[in-house]
C-alpha cells in the first residue's frame, strides 16, 4: 500500500470497529430522489466548476429551487448531487463528462486493552511526526469534551492544514479536534439530531478516540476494562466529518466530506462505513472519494463491514483503499444465568445489574403475547417487536426470547430481565437497558425445556464476570468475508485489528447501552485469508517493513484499462492524458499488490504468474531470500529467489509462479516471506475454487 511516508503505514488499522449501512430504496414526493453525478477529476476552477452544475441542471430541470442542488463536488474532484427524477438522472447521464449517474442511497450505522494485545505497549517510543498527522474521522460527529481529546500540550495545528470548524453555541474545536464540519441531504432532523459537529449517537467518539484519543487514565465501562485508554496515534490531530445521523449516512454527504477532506489537508482518512450491497467502482461514493484521495497521497482506511460470515459479503473492495478486519482480542465479558434448579449457564452480555441472586419467575416470550394488539406467539417469541409482548403476563419477570435483541421491547413492557438464546456465531458483549444475557442454542434448549418442564420456573442473572479468550485471536463472525466481488483475484480484506469488545470514548447524550502479536489460522476461520487477510496488524514492526510494494495512481489505472473502462471514460475519471492501450493496459495479476488471490474452477489445472516490485526501505545493503511455504497439490516458485540491494529506494522485482490442482479444498493458503535476517516481509497468498 502506497502512504505519504512509510512511518504512516501502521496508522492504517483506524477502522476496526465495524458499521454497516442500510439502504432505504424509497422515493420522494413527485419521484424524487437525490442522485450523484459523478464527472472525474476536476479541471476547472471552483467556481467555474460550480456554474457548470448549475447549468446541466438547468438543462434538463429548468428552474433550480433552493433544493434542488444538494452539494457541488468543487474542491478535490468534479460532480454534484441533486434531486432528480429517474428520467432526469437518464438525461444527465447521457451529457459530454458525465462519468456515472446513481442514486444516493440513505444509509445508518454499522479500549483499554487492544493496543497490549497487539504488542504495542504504552512504552514504545513516539516519534515527533505523529504530533504533524491529521486523520480525518467520518462518522456521527464527536464529543469535544471527552478527556480522550484535551488538547492540553499541544501545539497550533499543522501549517498545511487548511480545514475549518464549524462552530456553534454547543460546539467548538481546539489544538487536538483542529477541524470540524457537518453535512446534512435536504431532509428533516430527528429531535435527537444536534445541528453541529456534536456527537448525539457515540459511534463518531468512540472511533475517533480509538485512532487517536490521548491517554485517559482510569478508564472503564461502568467498571469493567478498568486500565488507560488510548488511541493508536494519541498525539495525532482529528478533523472531524459528520456524515451520519439518526437517518443515515448519505452517499451525497459522504463524497461532499471527500471533497472536502482531501483539499483540506488530512494524512488518512478513517470511517467505520460499508454499503450493504457490491457496486462498482465509480457508482460507489467511498471508492469515488477513496480513488481521489490515493491521487493525492492520503490512504483511506475503510471497515471491512458487519455482514459475515458469509464469503463475497465484503462491500469495500477498491484496490486503493485499506479494508480492515474485526478480529478478537483476549478480553471477554460473560453473564451466568441460574435456574431455579440451581444449573447454571454461561452466556454473553455487559450486565452491571445486580440482582442480587434474588430469583424471578421466567416466561417464554412466546407464551405472552399481546392477543389484544393482534400479535400472535410467533411474534412474541422474538421480543424484538414493539407492542408484542402482554405486559399484564410479564410485568415482574423475566423473560425468554428466541432471537437476540436489543431488550427494549421487553423493558418496555415492565419486565425484569430478559434471557436470549440463538446461535453461537452471533455472540458478541452487549450492553442492555435490563438485566440481560446471550446464551447458545444448546443452553437456550436447556433453559426452555427447564420452562415448560416445571409448573413455576424461576432464574436469576448474575452480574457480568470478565474473563480471558484463550481462543483469541479470530476474526469476528459479523466481519464481512472476502473475496472481492469486482475480482477474486485481489485479496480483500487486506488485514485484520482488533474490533470487538473494544472499549472508547462515548457522547454523554447517547447511552451506552506486554503480549506477542498472534497470526491468524485458517482452523480458527475457515474462510482463511477472505476473513482475515494479512492478518492482525503488528503496529511495532510496520513503521520499519523492510521492504514495501510501492503502488502508485499510474498502476490503478492500468489496473482499471483491464477491466470494464476505455481511455474516454478513464480520462474524465482521471483529468490527464492517461489512455487505455496495449502499452498501458495492465493484469490484474500484474498490480504491485503486497498479497496475491487466485481463482479456479474445480479441479482444473492451474498455471499463472504474478509480477511483483519491491522497494528497499530497510537497510541499505541487504540480501532477502525468498521463503515460501506450498500447500499441497500446489507448487509455488518465486524467480529469482534471491534479491540483492545496494541502496534505499532501490526497486527490484520479481515474479512468482503458482502451478497445479486443488484437490479436496476450497481454499488453499500460503505466504512469501522475503528474509534479510533482520526484517521479514511476508505476503499472504490464496487460491480459492470458485
Amino acid at each position: 500500500m502506497a502512504s505519504k511516508s512509510s512511518s504512516l503505514s501502521w496508522l492504517l488499522l483506524i477502522n476496526t470497529l465495524a458499521c454497516i449501512l442500510l439502504v432505504d430504496h424509497s422515493a420522494s414526493q413527485d419521484d424524487r430522489k437525490a442522485y450523484i453525478v459523478y464527472m472525474g477529476n476536476r479541471q476547472l476552477d471552483e467556481a467555474s466548476t460550480s456554474s457548470l452544475h448549475t447549468s446541466m441542471l438547468q438543462q434538463v430541470i429548468g428552474s433550480i429551487g433552493p433544493e434542488s442542488l444538494i452539494h457541488s463536488y468543487t474542491r478535490s474532484f468534479n460532480g454534484f448531487a441533486a434531486e432528480l427524477t429517474k428520467q432526469e438522472a437518464q438525461k444527465l447521464a447521457g451529457m459530454d463528462g458525465v462519468v456515472s449517474v446513481f442514486p444516493s442511497e440513505q444509509q445508518s450505522l454499522q479500549t483499554t486493552r487492544s493496543w497490549d494485545f497487539l504488542g504495542f505497549p504504552q512504552q514504545v517510543p513516539r516519534r515527533p511526526i505523529e504530533s504533524d498527522i491529521i486523520i480525518g474521522v467520518f462518522d456521527t460527529g464527536i464529543w469535544p469534551e471527552s478527556e480522550s481529546f484535551n488538547d492540553e500540550g499541544f501545539g497550533p495545528p499543522p501549517t498545511k492544514w487548511n480545514g475549518t470548524c464549524q462552530t456553534s453555541t454547543n460546539f467548538t474545536c481546539n489544538n487536538k479536534i483542529i477541524g470540524a464540519k457537518y453535512y446534512h441531504q435536504n431532509r428533516p432532523f430527528d429531535e435527537v439530531d444536534i445541528m453541529s459537529p456534536r456527537d448525539s449517537d457515540g459511534h463518531g467518539t468512540h472511533t475517533a478516540s480509538t485512532a487517536a484519543g490521548n491517554l485517559v487514565n482510569g478508564a472503564s465501562l461502568l467498571g469493567y476494562g478498568l486500565g488507560t485508554a488510548r488511541g493508536g496515534v494519541p498525539s495525532a490531530r482529528i478533523a472531524v466529518y459528520k456524515v451520519c445521523w439518526s437517518f443515515g449516512c448519505s452517499d451525497a454527504d459522504l463524497l461532499k466530506a471527500f471533497d472536502d477532506a482531501i483539499a483540506d489537508g488530512v494524512d488518512i482518512i478513517s470511517f467505520s462505513i460499508a454499503s450493504s450491497f457490491p457496486r462498482p467502482y465509480f457508482e460507489d461514493s467511498m471508492a469515488i472519494g477513496a480513488f481521489h484521495a490515493m491521487r493525492n497521497g492520503i490512504l483511506t482506511s475503510m471497515a471491512a463491514g458487519n455482514d459475515g460470515p458469509g464469503l463475497a459479503t465484503i462491500t469495500n473492495f477498491s484496490p486503493w483503499s485499506l479494508s480492515v478486519a474485526a478480529s478478537t482480542i483476549d478480553r471477554k465479558f460473560t453473564t451466568r444465568v441460574q435456574l431455579g434448579n440451581n444449573k447454571i449457564y454461561e452466556g454473553i452480555s455487559i450486565n452491571t445489574f445486580d440482582l442480587k441472586n434474588k430469583t424471578y419467575p421466567i416466561i417464554y416470550g412466546g407464551d405472552a403475547p399481546n392477543t389484544t394488539g393482534g400479535f400472535q406467539g410467533s411474534d412474541s417469541r422474538l421480543c424484538n417487536i414493539e407492542g408484542s409482548l402482554d405486559e399484564n403476563l410479564v410485568k415482574g419477570k423475566i423473560v425468554f426470547c428466541d432471537v437476540l435483541n436489543t431488550g427494549e421491547v421487553a423493558f418496555v413492557a415492565g419486565a425484569v430481565g430478559t434471557v436470549m438464546q440463538g446461535p453461537d456465531d452471533a455472540r458478541a458483549s452487549r450492553t442492555f437497558p435490563l438485566p440481560a444475557s446471550y446464551l447458545d442454542l444448546q443452553d437456550g434448549s436447556k433453559v426452555y425445556s427447564y420452562i415448560k418442564s416445571v409448573r413455576s420456573p424461576t432464574v436469576t442473572i448474575l452480574k457480568s464476570e470478565e474473563g480471558n479468550d484463550t481462543f483469541s485471536p479470530y476474526i469476528a463472525s459479523f466481519s464481512s468475508r472476502g473475496p472481492s466481488p469486482a475480482t477474486f483475484n485481489i485479496l480483500k480484506p487486506d488485514l485484520a485489528a482488533p474490533g470487538h469488545n473494544i472499549l472508547a470514548a462515548w457522547s454523554q447524550i447517547s447511552p451506552i447501552t506486554n503480549i506477542k502479536a498472534t497470526p491468524m489460522s485458517a482452523e480458527k476461520n475457515p474462510e482463511a485469508e477472505f476473513a482475515y487477510g494479512a492478518g492482525n496488524l503488528n503496529p511495532l514492526k510496520a513503521p520499519n517493513p523492510g521492504l514495501i510494494y510501492d503502488i502508485d495512481a499510474l498502476d490503478y489505472i492500468k489496473y482499471l484499462c483491464s477491466g470494464e473502462y476505455n481511455t474516454k471514460l478513464l480520462q474524465l475519471v482521471t483529468g490527464d492524458n492517461s489512455s487505455c492501450s496495449e502499452a498501458t493496459n495492465g493484469r490484474v495479476f500484474d498490480l504491485n499488490y503486497p498479497s496475491f488471490a487466485l481463482s479456479t474452477p474445480p479441479l482444473k489445472f492451474i498455471s499463472q504468474v504474478f509480477n511483483r516490485t519491491v522497494t528497499n526501505v530497510g537497510s541499505p545493503t541487504s540480501t532477502y531470500k525468498a521463503i515460501v511455504t506450498t500447500p499441497l497439490g500446489l507448487t509455488i516458485k518465486v524467480n529469482p529467489t534471491v534479491l540483492s540491494f545496494t541502496s534505499l529506494g532501490q526497486k527490484l522485482s520479481f515474479a512468482l509462479t503458482i502451478e497445479g490442482t486443488l484437490i479436496d479444498k476450497f481454499i488453499a493458503s500460503a505466504a512469501v516471506v522475503w528474509d534479510d535476517g533482520t526484517f521479514q516481509v511476508r505476503s499472504p497468498l490464496i487460491v480459492s475454487v470458485t
